[in-house]
């Protein structure tokens, strides 16, 4: 059921794509990114350091400091260069608006690019660095802060935090979403399109947050005659939001019987066992979401159910890329 799609468009720290611009001269080549979501993603790279005139290699950054509200500062020197780096995050976000991004994956741990779980050292003279004790791991990175406070509903996630199946999942499902939602509003938002959209996104925004598919059910029940852009803005908050909830074993689980639901008149006895045995087995954690959403697309087509095939819960992105084989 997956369509042909224009390529997503994917900011990303330059670094992981290969580029060498690490302060040491080196890279963080991430071989899933560039290699397997390479395949569907045009990455548009950034690295905050080298873009604002910094060299390459260079000191090493850090932050020190409030935690709160971190300083970035030279390692070896002590320069600060906190309001040069927001100065430039501030004009680069400016251009990135206009690259029509769907995320943004970030560099683990740096302390320009990283997302959470920045090191914050304290703030004392070099020579008592070795009396400060170990450093907070509560900072966010000057550009990924600036980055996310520019556009606080875009789906991003670090790398690192990649290697972790269900957060991979939840991010790459997020920026199909918005390539789809992007998609909608290129061609112009009407109250008919939305209520398309809706409709075959519903139960993935079930599999997120029942509340939120409830709310937004809700709002395109009522669209019409409705100012075209609030509409669209409340509209991409809550399904920006649901999404990013992470779907769980639970809430997929609801969403499978409740497919089950359009087969009730339609499977053989058989049949319909198996089914039952197959949800309740992904219940259990026995086999991943894969096994019964793979019988249902079967079923699906076998039934020619009409309303199933146009869903996207069904198959939110390529399989090629195997996100839902994680049990």
């Amino acid at each position: 059921m997956q369509e042909a799609t224009a390529r997503i468009r994917l900011g990303i720290s330059s670094c992981l794509l290969g580029n060498k611009v690490r302060f040491d001269g080196g890279h963080k080549r991430d071989a899933w990114i560039v290699d397997t979501l390479g395949k569907y993603v045009d990455f548009v790279p950034v690295c905050p350091e080298v873009e604002m005139g910094l060299p390459v290699p260079r000191n090493s950054l850090r932050l020190v400091g409030d935690p709160a509200n971190p300083r970035l500062v030279v390692q070896k020197t002590g320069e600060e260069l906190t309001m040069r780096m927001r100065t430039w995050a501030h004009e680069r976000n400016a251009q990135l608006a206009r690259e029509e991004l769907c995320g943004f994956i970030f560099k683990r741990a740096s302390p320009s690019s990283g997302m959470e779980r920045v090191k914050v050292y304290r703030d004392v003279p070099e020579e008592q660095t070795a009396k400060a004790g170990p450093p907070a791991l509560s900072g966010v990175g000057v550009f990924a802060a600036e980055f996310m406070r520019a556009f606080p509903l875009l789906p991003v996630e670090e790398e690192g935090r990649l290697n972790d199946p269900a957060l991979r999942e939840n991010f790459i499902e997020r920026i199909f979403v918005m390539q789809r939602w992007r998609a909608l509003l290129s061609h112009g938002l009407t109250a008919g399109r939305l209520v398309e959209f809706h409709t075959r996104h519903k139960l993935l925004i079930m599999s997120h947050s029942v509340e939120h598919y409830r709310e937004m059910g809700r709002l395109v029940a009522a669209c019409s005659g409705m100012d075209g852009a609030e509409l669209a803005g409340t509209y991409q908050t809550l399904l920006l939001t649901a999404v990013s909830r992470l779907a769980t074993v639970k809430k997929h689980t609801n969403v499978l019987q409740h497919v089950m639901g359009y087969f009730k008149k339609k499977l053989s006895p058989d049949e319909k066992q198996e089914l039952l045995e197959v949800v309740a087995a992904y219940h259990e954690s026995l086999v991943p979401l894969i096994v019964p959403v793979t019988l249902l697309n079967h079923y699906v087509r076998k039934y020619n159910e009409p309303y199933l095939q146009g869903q996207w819960y069904l198959q939110p992105h390529p399989l090629e890329l195997k996100l839902r084989n994680h049990s």
